[in-house]
């Protein structure tokens, strides 16, 4: 690797790539400037949104980081993009109902609360490093509802150049990034109202318009409530999301900016569960049943924005600048059963805890067009920058606890939580601070007509990390560590139709600190975690149908000690197989699912003792499958199933506890008519429509194996009025 002494600095890299494309414009003649044609795009650029696949449910291509919107083709990854159409026509409520499409993901549940995680490529990416719109950490922790969404771009695969560290460790697996809604060229005034299992209640709100000279501003207008109880016994749930999108598109530049605030509450949720050491694995109980007590409550509250920008320069050349920040505050009182015994038998205790987080985050770069000789050039450069702080506290009753039994659970009085704190809850302070900032250079060359497309680059990226002590606010850990991070790509295209790609690329993630009892380097500081990944797959566009496959590894470092020292001494290998499909393969069918095959081994374990066991949560099989059938002889109505099965998987490291493998079919109807002379779009969806009880994931956090319940069938009905 290059080291950090010699790296370029960012002003360096962007200003060198403006010289050669003002340099290449001189040897061009002055073309006349071309009349605007507006086309919303998410992202204030020249490329604009691109294309729907033939079905309307996933997108030609998507956001590729600092190489913007690259066509699914020409890129040397393994992407999917799912768009509106599909989280309208399936009713997801949020980002993990999309993913539930997606055979490379599985979703799981953050640590001790109700944060959604995804498990990509078998590593977790959890919400907090949900790109929205290229820029971390702009949307609310625990969960984002579907309404702000326009696209939900997956990427798979180790992708630290491309965007940058994720905040919160992942950029290993994957990466989701979020699109905002934009104003389409036609007017739209649609309302939803809906109703689920529970009583849940549903309205939504869509507005948008363009005015001005040609249509160039545009204004869209997003509002949604859902209020009551859900399908699970006693859960309650209320939701409230605002968000105003704009965008403008003038001579030469492209503005937008996106305000939003989204206010979100859980009652009796129903927790995960931790099963001991030592426990055999436990039927998962009843889906409906709940063993929440009536006390616990989750609530968060985020208000967030972005604005963005991209400028045309001399010789085809273009600039772009984009900015966001956050404000979140949460507020939980948590309490999570531990089985000890194969009768569901347990414990529970209280925990409550109280966070404040203030998010700064942006980018700047340049991208330009170039030939030497017969070689074109797409050269990139960017700069980015994230800056969090966050005020916590906690409380916690006492650790014995009170008994339990998520078979047939009881109702206790709220125990005191002022047994061990941290913190005040009514005044949290500062306790952790990070800083990212990253500076990166691409080049994507094209040979022999296009047919040879070779990416390059490298990124250097600082990690900086402080945290505080909890009762006085003194800072009592502090990181700082870099590393350059390079990426190299190819596609080869033998037909017009067909694409065989390889990439070599790499994730990182803080790095330790040594700890621990007995050990020669205590407090020693470690470089970012390295994780390598070698990928090779082909892809096929049939014009209406198009498939993939790809073969990939990647090894993820971990640390324990050993000969009293602590290192970097263990190691996990993920690697596996992706089959996807999707597209029209007849007159009225859409298809849309794949089959991924993963292999998660503990390479190097402490002592050796789980050398070669899988994984915690990494299922050796996915497979998803969905149709959706446009019904013959009946205008509007379509009928769509989905299938997802995922294998047997482990909850603890020594693969004692071992989740059965479960399949859940869902099945829904939407049909379009006219009411009034306006049009109306009626929808109807049951999930699990069998009632399985399956434990749905294990896992999400490095070495814990906590199990999450699967849901129970649920119907889920509304109706789209536009005017």
């Amino acid at each position: 690797m290059i080291s950090p002494r010699f790296a370029p600095t960012p002003l360096a890299l962007a200003a060198a790539l403006l010289a050669v494309s003002t340099a290449h414009a001189q040897d061009q003649a002055t073309q006349p400037m071309a009349t605007v044609v507006v086309s919303a795009s998410a992202d204030a650029s020249a490329q604009g949104l691109p294309a729907a696949y033939a079905g309307g449910q996933v997108a030609r291509g998507g956001r590729i980081g600092l190489l913007g919107n690259v066509d699914i083709m020409d890129t040397p990854f393994n992407a999917t993009n799912y768009t509106q159409e599909l989280i309208q026509g399936q009713q997801a409520r949020g980002v993990a109902d999309v993913l539930q499409n997606d055979p490379s993901v599985r979703v799981a549940r953050g640590f001790g609360n109700y944060q959604e995680l995804y498990m990509i490529r078998g590593f977790a990416v959890s919400s907090d490093d949900l790109a929205y719109n290229g820029l971390f950490g702009l949307l609310p922790r625990q969960f984002v509802a579907s309404e702000l969404l326009e696209r939900v771009e997956v990427l798979r695969g180790a992708n630290s150049f491309i965007n940058g560290a994720a905040p919160g460790g992942g950029g290993i697996g994957g990466s989701v990034n979020l699109l905002p809604k934009r104003a389409p060229n036609t007017p739209l005034s649609q309302v939803t109202v809906g109703v689920e299992t529970g009583g849940q209640g549903y309205v939504a709100a869509d507005v948008a318009r363009r005015f001005g000279p040609e249509n160039r501003a545009g204004i869209r207008v997003n509002a949604v409530r859902r209020d009551g109880d859900t399908a699970i016994d006693r859960e309650g749930r209320e939701l409230s999301v605002y968000s105003i999108g704009m965008d403008y598109r003038g001579r030469g530049f492209r503005l937008s900016a996106d305000l939003g605030h989204q206010d979100h509450s859980l009652t009796a949720a129903r927790p995960s569960v931790t099963l001991a050491a030592g426990v055999p694995m436990i039927a998962a109980p009843d889906a409906d049943s709940n063993y929440a007590q009536p006390w616990t409550t989750s609530d968060e509250r985020d208000t967030f924005g972005t604005v963005r920008g991209e400028v045309d320069l001399p010789g085809g050349a273009v600039a772009w600048a984009a900015f966001g920040a956050r404000k979140g505050d949460e507020f939980n009182i948590i309490s999570s059963p531990t089985v000890t015994a194969r009768d569901g038998s347990g414990t529970m205790s209280r925990f409550d805890n109280v966070r404040e987080d203030k998010i700064r985050t942006g980018e700047v770069g340049v991208r330009a067009e170039l030939r030497t000789g017969a070689v074109k050039h797409s050269l990139s450069a960017s700069a980015s920058g994230f800056h969090s702080e966050s005020k916590n506290a906690y409380g916690m009753s006492d650790f014995a606890g009170f008994a339990a039994n998520i078979y047939r659970p009881v109702d206790v009085a709220a125990p005191s939580s002022r047994f061990f704190t941290g913190g005040d809850m009514n005044n949290p302070l500062l306790t952790s601070k990070s800083i990212l900032s990253s500076y990166a250079l691409a080049d994507t060359l094209s040979f022999a007509g296009d047919t040879v497309l070779v990416t390059v680059g490298l990124r250097h990226q600082k990690i900086k990390d402080y945290g505080y002590d909890y009762n006085t606010g003194v800072e009592n850990a502090a990181y700082e560590q870099s590393e350059n991070t390079p990426l190299a790509g190819i596609v080869y295209k033998p037909m017009k139709n067909l694409s065989l790609y390889a990439n070599y690329s790499e994730g990182l993630q803080k790095g330790p600190v040594a700890s621990g009892t007995d050990i020669v380097n205590q407090g020693e500081v470690f470089a970012p975690f390295v994780s390598r990944q070698r990928e090779v797959g082909v892809k096929y566009d049939g014009g209406k149908l198009g498939m993939s496959a790809a073969l990939f590894t990647t090894t993820q470092p971990s640390a324990f000690v050993e000969n009293r020292r602590f290192g970097l001494n263990g190691e996990q290998r993920n690697r596996g197989l992706e089959l996807s499909v999707f597209g029209t393969p007849a007159r009225g069918l859409r298809l849309l699912g794949g089959l991924t095959l993963l292999e998660a081994e503990q390479r190097r374990t402490a002592g050796g003792v789980n050398e070669g066991n899988d994984a915690i949560g990494v299922p050796e099989t996915q497979l998803n499958l969905g149709a959706e059938w446009d019904v013959p002889g009946v205008q509007g109505l379509s009928l769509n199933a989905r299938t997802v099965y995922t294998s047997s998987q482990y909850a603890d490291q020594a693969n004692t506890q071992k989740l059965p493998s479960w399949t859940r079919l869902d099945i829904g109807a939407n049909y379009t008519t006219r009411l009034f002379d306006r049009e109306l779009v009626l929808r109807a969806r049951v999930d699990n429509v069998t009632d399985k009880n399956y434990w749905a994931s294990a896992g999400g956090y490095p070495g814990f194996g906590y199990l999450v319940a699967g849901g129970p069938r649920s119907v889920v009905v509304s109706g789209s009025l536009s005017f």
